[in-house]
């Protein structure tokens, strides 16, 4: 039996979605899970910054090849499918894509998902990789950082990245300053362009 869900309405720029979601996510902890990696349920709250990631996303995505990291609940992957991107929406949390599915069909979006881990990322990610990349208050804790970094300047794409002012988040995109120029979208997000985009 899952966890009790609860319905929350919300709008992004005149897109409006009915998110199902856990009512309370202390419900979803697990000592099993948290002994083998620390894992914790985050993907269980609609976070501020995927309010502000979302709100940021272009009104026209037709064609556009999105991929979102950490998904959750997967607000901006649910935005950016709405306005006709291919999303590939991604997290370590089976019952967070499980119900991105059931999310994605309550609201008439299509979009395809994936189980991924940010220390072993697929290699047909990397050989074909997104046109953008969208990540939400990813980086909680430092040891994410190295992964995350990893994982971005391997896609070489343009980012938004989302993030409230975390210790581990500031690390993040000081680790990158050397692979992306960074602009400062406001509400807590930055745009990240590989250095010497667009390529020739």
């Amino acid at each position: 039996m899952g966890p009790e869900l609860v319905e929350e309405l919300v709008e992004v720029g005149g897109d409006r979605f009915a998110l199902l979601r856990p009512a309370d996510p202390a419900d979803l902890l697990d000592e099993a899970a948290f002994a083998v990696d620390e894992f914790l349920p985050y993907w269980a709250e609609l976070w501020p910054a995927a309010r502000s990631l979302a709100s940021v996303l272009p009104d026209r995505l037709e064609g556009v090849r999105v991929l979102e990291l950490g998904c959750g609940l997967g607000l901006p992957s649910l935005v950016a499918a709405r306005r006709g991107a291919e999303v590939v929406a991604t997290d370590w949390a089976d019952q967070a894509l499980e119900l991105l599915a059931t999310n994605a069909a309550r609201n008439g979006v299509r979009l395809a998902r994936r189980n991924l881990d940010w220390t072993r990322p697929p290699a047909d990610l990397v050989a074909a990789p997104p046109d953008l990349v969208v990540a939400a208050d990813v980086a909680y804790e430092q040891r994410n950082v190295e992964p995350l970094a990893a994982l971005l300047e391997a896609l070489g794409a343009v980012t938004l990245l989302a993030d409230p002012g975390r210790k581990a988040g500031g690390a993040l995109l000081g680790r990158l300053g050397a692979s992306f120029e960074r602009d400062d979208l406001g509400g807590g997000v930055s745009r990240l362009r590989p250095r010497g985009w667009p390529p020739r």
